[in-house]
């Protein structure tokens, strides 16, 4: 059987921009062919500071002034999830008729790049930032200069840090995203309930930057949910920052020192298809896989039982509400200082 082999989702997808498209063929052609062809070794991007993209002339709203120009802030692009998020924000962009400009990182890792387009959406003239923080302290300083000049801030996906805020004398600022913490705890629960009766137990935790608060929370949800279970005993956990080839490096020096791992917990769908790989590769189909993200590029993974389960965060709902919010504050409106979206597990069963 196959590892895995790329396939969109049955259900049709809402239509996107030919930016959008070329972004997917990218994904699909240079992430997973290197991936998962050509051993999981990093795919090599130019040095970028920013990526922008603008939706297709015939989908574009009327050009707007620039009082309404919003800045959405990503950590990358080459994870399918923020491809999602994006898509999100695109649908409130239409739908409002203002300005969206997209700026991302070259990598999730990168986040002196995320506080220089912070800067530049200043200098830009942004009216509002929407920003998926890579480190929730580190851009705490910079976002605090965008607030000073008047700017509106809206936090999606990763929370800031509020000591590294206060300590920073910035003002609080909405969050949208989801309960991290709880949705690791239902996917590593669900790995437990796996574990044959009777049977000890020893297991792994694959993290993501550990900087980042979404990070913390899902090592803290995978720790507490495989504590259902008495019976497992964690033996390592380890960050490969959210990457496929740093997890497929991971996961082979976790299985090199501790070979009888048979539960493995990934904090997204990237880190999962890197150890996934590596366990193809070295003969270990025993070991029960969980990541997070529910990413279409992992749905054949899950229908083949090589992946468990994962954990559906809704990235465009989350770009499209973080735009929306964003909107409400420059109209004036009082916004929820937290808007929690609802996350699910998706498991083979669920995907019949």
């Amino acid at each position: 059987m196959p590892f895995l082999r790329l396939r969109r989702s049955e259900a049709p997808p809402a239509p996107m921009s030919g930016a959008l498209r070329r972004r997917r063929a990218w994904l699909a052609g240079g992430v997973w062919a290197l991936a998962l062809l050509a051993g999981c070794d990093a795919p090599r991007h130019p040095a970028v500071s920013a990526v922008t993209a603008e939706p297709a002339a015939s989908q574009a709203a009327p050009p707007a002034p620039a009082q309404t120009r919003v800045a959405l802030i990503m950590k990358t692009l080459t994870n399918p999830f923020f491809v999602e998020m994006e898509r999100g924000a695109r649908r409130a962009q239409q739908e409002a008729g203002v300005e969206l400009q997209v700026r991302t990182a070259t990598q999730e890792t990168s986040i002196e790049q995320q506080i220089q387009l912070v800067g530049d959406a200043v200098r830009a003239g942004a009216r509002a930032i929407v920003i998926a923080p890579g480190d929730s302290a580190r851009l705490v300083p910079a976002l605090k200069s965008a607030q000073d000049a008047g700017i509106a801030v809206v936090n999606i996906d990763n929370r800031l840090d509020a000591e590294a805020m206060a300590a920073a004398g910035m003002r609080p600022v909405p969050f949208v995203g989801v309960d991290n913490e709880q949705g690791a705890f239902a996917a590593a629960r669900h790995l437990a309930a796996r574990v044959p009766a009777g049977e000890p137990a020893e297991a792994a935790i694959i993290e993501g930057i550990r900087g980042a608060d979404n990070a913390r929370q899902r090592l803290l949800g995978a720790e507490r949910g495989l504590g259902t279970n008495p019976r497992i005993r964690i033996v390592a956990r380890e960050s490969a920052n959210w990457k496929i080839d740093e997890a497929h490096a991971v996961a082979a020096r976790i299985f090199k020192r501790h070979p009888r791992v048979s539960v493995l917990v990934c904090a997204n769908d990237m880190m999962a298809i890197g150890a996934l790989k590596y366990l193809q590769e070295s003969g270990r189909g025993d070991v029960l896989v969980g990541g997070f993200d529910a990413l279409a590029e992992v749905l054949p993974a899950l229908r083949a039982g090589q992946l468990a389960v994962t954990v559906d965060q809704q990235a465009a709902e989350q770009g499209y509400l973080g735009v929306k919010t964003a909107l409400a504050l420059l109209a004036g409106a009082s916004v929820p200082p937290q808007q929690l979206i609802d996350s699910r597990l998706v498991t083979a069963r669920a995907l019949q």
